[in-house]
C-alpha cells in the first residue's frame, strides 16, 4: 500500500521546481531591499529632522549665544529669551528638553534645571557636535542625563547641533534638542507602507514575467521531450528489429556455410566417384594399348602420341584428385577450434612438402560449426594462395583472442601484390570469397601486400554463440 502512495505522488516538474525557486528568491531579494529601503527612510528623515534643527539654532538659538565667546555661561538675560523662544514658537513647542553644553560636556542651560551647572561623559553625538557636525539619532534615553526624559517617554528624537562664533567656525557650544517622535514614525511608516508597495509590485511583475517565460519555455521543451521520446521509441524498436534482423542473417549465413560445405562435399565425392575411376580406367586400357603398340612395332610417331595422351590424361587425374581433397573438409564437428587450425595447416603441408611455422595462443576450446568451417577455408584458401603466388616462402600463422574475437592472422615473404578489389584466382576461392564467408558470421577481413613486401591476411571472428549456430 505505501509502495503504491509512493508511486501515485508526481514529481513536480522542471519549471514546477524553477519557479518555487525564483519565488522564494525574489520574496527574499524583496524583503531585503523592502528593509533596505525602509531603513534609509528613517535615516533620511531622521537627518532631514536634525538639518531642520540646525536651521533652527542657526536662526533663533546661536544670536543668543554668541556671549559664550567670552564667558562661560550666558547672561540671566539670554536665558529668559531662551525660555521665551521655547515656549511661544512653533518649534519650541515639539521640544521636549532643550540644553546647552560646553565643549567639555558640561550643561550650561537645560529646560530641566537639575542638571544645570553638571558635568557628564562626552558621548558620541556631543563629541560630532563638538567638531562641527550635526548628530540626529532616535535614542532610547539610557544616558545619565536622560532621567528626567526617561519618566515621560520610552524614546525621543535627540539632535545636536553645534553653536559657533559669529563669523568664525569656532564652537563655543552645542545645543541639544529632544523631540517628540509620533510624527516622525508617522512619516516614515508613510514613506516605508510606499517603498513596499513599489518593491512588491516590481517584484510581483518580474515574477509574473518570468513566470510566462518558464511556462512558454516549458511547454517548448515538453513538447521537444515528447517528441524525443517518441523518436527515441521508434528508434530503440527500430533497433531491436535490426539486431534480431542480423541475427537471422548470421544464423541463415552460418546455416549456408554449412549446407555449402555438404555440397562441396557431396561434389568432391561424386568427382572421385565419377570422372576420376574414369580416367583411372582410361589409363589403364591406353596403358595396355601402347604395350600392344610397341609390341606390333607401329611407327614411332603414332606410339608418341599415344604416350603424350596418357601422359595429359594423368596430369587431368591428378588435378581432380587434388580438386575432390579440396573440396572436401574433413569431419570437424567433432574437433576443437585449436584442433581444426592444426589440421587446415597439416593437411596443407602433407599436400604441399612446404613448411608453416604455427604459433596458437591460448583460444577457447569449442567454437560453433559455421565458425569452425570459416576458419579451416581462410587457412585453407590463405595458405594456398602463399604457396601458389609466394612458392610457401616463410609462410606464418598466428592465432590469437583480441578481447572476444577469434583473430587469424596468415603471412608470408613472397613477392607481394596489388590489392585488387575482387579477387577469384584459377577458379578457386579467392579474397573476396574469404571476405564473404567472415563478413558473413560478422567478422572483418583484411588484407595488407605492397611489391616486395610479402603479404598479410587477418579475420576476425566473434566466437558469441547464437541462437542456431550450432544447426548441423
Amino acid at each position: 500500500m505505501l509502495l503504491t502512495i509512493k508511486a501515485s505522488v508526481r514529481q513536480p516538474t522542471l519549471a514546477q521546481r524553477f519557479m518555487l525557486a525564483s519565488l522564494i528568491i525574489l520574496v527574499t531579494g524583496m524583503a531585503g531591499i523592502g528593509f533596505w529601503v525602509g531603513n534609509e527612510i528613517s535615516t533620511g528623515v531622521v537627518h532631514r529632522t536634525g538639518a531642520t534643527t540646525a536651521l533652527y539654532v542657526d536662526s533663533f538659538v546661536a544670536p543668543l549665544l554668541q556671549e559664550l565667546g567670552n564667558a562661560n555661561a550666558p547672561s540671566p538675560q539670554n536665558m529668559e529669551q531662551l525660555s521665551r523662544l521655547l515656549q511661544d514658537t512653533p518649534m519650541g513647542k515639539q521640544i521636549v528638553t532643550f540644553r546647552v553644553w560646553d565643549p567639555w560636556g558640561k550643561v550650561i542651560f537645560s529646560t530641566d534645571q537639575t542638571i544645570v551647572g553638571k558635568s557628564f561623559p562626552i558621548t558620541e553625538g556631543l563629541a560630532l557636535a563638538v567638531r562641527g557636525y550635526v548628530s540626529s539619532e532616535i535614542s532610547q534615553l539610557e544616558k545619565a542625563e536622560n532621567v528626567s526624559e526617561r519618566a515621560i517617554r520610552s524614546e525621543l528624537l535627540e539632535t545636536y547641533s553645534p553653536v559657533r562664533l559669529r563669523g568664525t567656525d569656532e564652537v563655543i557650544a552645542v545645543a541639544e534638542f529632544y523631540q517628540t517622535v509620533d510624527a516622525l514614525n508617522q512619516e516614515v511608516a508613510a514613506a516605508q507602507r510606499r517603498s513596499w508597495l513599489v518593491v512588491g509590485g516590481a517584484t510581483l511583475v518580474i515574477y509574473l514575467l518570468l513566470a510566462g517565460f518558464v511556462r512558454r519555455a516549458s511547454d517548448t521543451i515538453e513538447q521537444q521531450r515528447m517528441t524525443l521520446n517518441d523518436q527515441v521509441s521508434r528508434l530503440t524498436e527500430l533497433l531491436s528489429q535490426n539486431k534480431e534482423l542480423h541475427d537471422r542473417v548470421r544464423r541463415a549465413a552460418g546455416s549456408v556455410a554449412t549446407l555449402n560445405e555438404r555440397f562441396l562435399r557431396r561434389i568432391g565425392s561424386e568427382l572421385h566417384d565419377g570422372p576420376a575411376q574414369d580416367l583411372g580406367l582410361i589409363l589403364l586400357k591406353l596403358d595396355a594399348l601402347i604395350g600392344r603398340c610397341e609390341q606390333a612395332q607401329l611407327e614411332p610417331l603414332q606410339v608418341d602420341e599415344l604416350t603424350s595422351i596418357q601422359s595429359s590424361l594423368q596430369n587431368a587425374l591428378k588435378e581432380i584428385r587434388a580438386i575432390s581433397t579440396g573440396l572436401s573438409l574433413p569431419q570437424v564437428v567433432e574437433l576443437s577450434l585449436q584442433e581444426t587450425v592444426i589440421r587446415a595447416v597439416r593437411a596443407h603441408e602433407r599436400r604441399t612438402g612446404s613448411r608453416v611455422k604455427l604459433e596458437v595462443a591460448p583460444i577457447p576450446e569449442q567454437a560453433a560449426l559455421p565458425v569452425k568451417i570459416t576458419v579451416y577455408r581462410v587457412l585453407q584458401e590463405s595458405l594456398n594462395n602463399a604457396y601458389r603466388h609466394a612458392g610457401g616462402t616463410d609462410q606464418q600463422i598466428r592465432v590469437f583472442m583480441d578481447g572476444d574475437l577469434l583473430t587469424l592472422e596468415v603471412s608470408d615473404q613472397g613477392p607481394g601484390f596489388v590489392i585488387q578489389p575482387s579477387a577469384v584466382i584459377n577458379g578457386h576461392l579467392g579474397l573476396a570469397g574469404m571476405r564473404e564467408r567472415v563478413e558473413s558470421l560478422g567478422g572483418t577481413f583484411s588484407v595488407k601486400s605492397e611489391i616486395g613486401k610479402g603479404t598479410q591476411v587477418m579475420a576476425r571472428l566473434s566466437l558469441r554463440e547464437e541462437e542456431g549456430d550450432n544447426e548441423r
